[in-house]
């Protein structure tokens, strides 16, 4: 029987995993509070996609720079996705340009974002 007081964490920071659970819980946090009170996507969504990037590079281990660059963007467009279809309902053309004028207001942050995690990718590959 192992005791759990001998065990000890190799590094420190968040795994690709954590990266992945830490962005989708922010991105899908903020953008739920700002489509409920605001019935739709903005600055205060667009802000956090940023910090949730900025932060998963900041307190990442090495080698997570990629996941946190290629997670925002698909974890803001699931979870857009899911409250798009929870607030208008099954409406196929009002889903349709709810989800894209979601993606369309929010794409400056995601820009943003994307560039600087994919440039903090590849400089840590060199």
């Amino acid at each position: 029987m192992t005791s759990h007081a001998n065990l000890q964490i190799s590094k420190k920071g968040l795994t690709k995993a954590g990266v992945v659970v830490l962005q989708t819980f922010f991105i899908g946090l903020f953008s739920i509070i700002e489509v409920v009170f605001r019935h739709g996507i903005g600055a205060f969504t667009g802000v956090m996609i940023c910090v949730a990037v900025f932060g998963t590079i900041r307190f990442g281990r090495s080698g997570t720079e990629y996941v946190s660059a290629a997670t925002a963007p698909l974890a803001f467009a699931v979870v857009t996705f899911i409250a798009t279809i929870l607030v208008d309902g099954f409406h196929v053309s009002k889903i349709g340009v709810d989800f894209a004028s979601s993606l369309a207001s929010a794409a400056p942050y995601l820009l943003v974002a994307a560039a600087y995690g994919w440039f903090s990718y590849f400089r840590s590959k060199r």
